[in-house]
């Protein structure tokens, strides 16, 4: 399903740590140690909004979508409550978060946009997060 015309976002390539190519979307950790945050991208040229895809392709990016959160629900058994969105007002180029909040975390009840100040991850902080993420994403299910 990836498009040799398929570029990333430079923002979102930014904000992110590459965890994998699942077979529709790009999968990167956001850059933040506050969340357990997962960024999919469809690799799909030109697309901004959900309805641009393919049901072909809708239906993979929901597959894609409830294995990433099922991921972080199994690395982050503390969650309490899976937010899953796509709002492309800052960067229109079409990419999902699922993000897991908890009571307690930096942002509770809020949303996390514009939340205080990123902590960001160093390459070796990321590292077992990443390897954590990676044992949990399945798409055999899907």
């Amino acid at each position: 399903m990836n498009s040799p015309e398929f570029r990333l976002d430079a923002r979102l390539d930014k904000d992110t740590h590459f965890l994998l190519d699942a077979p529709l979307c790009r999968i990167g950790l956001m850059d933040d140690t506050r969340f357990p945050w997962l960024i999919l991208v469809p690799r799909v040229p030109n697309v901004r909004e959900w309805p641009d895809l393919s049901t072909e392709y809708q239906l993979q990016l929901q597959a894609e979508i409830n294995a990433a959160a099922r991921a972080l629900q199994s690395a982050f058994p503390h969650g309490e409550k899976l937010n899953i969105a796509a709002l492309g007002n800052v960067v229109p180029q079409l990419h999902i978060h699922v993000i897991l909040r908890h009571a307690g975390d930096a942002a509770w009840p809020a949303p996390v946009w514009n939340a205080g100040v990123r902590e960001l991850y160093s390459d070796a902080s990321a590292a077992p997060v990443i390897q954590s993420l990676l044992q949990y994403l399945d798409f055999s299910h899907e």
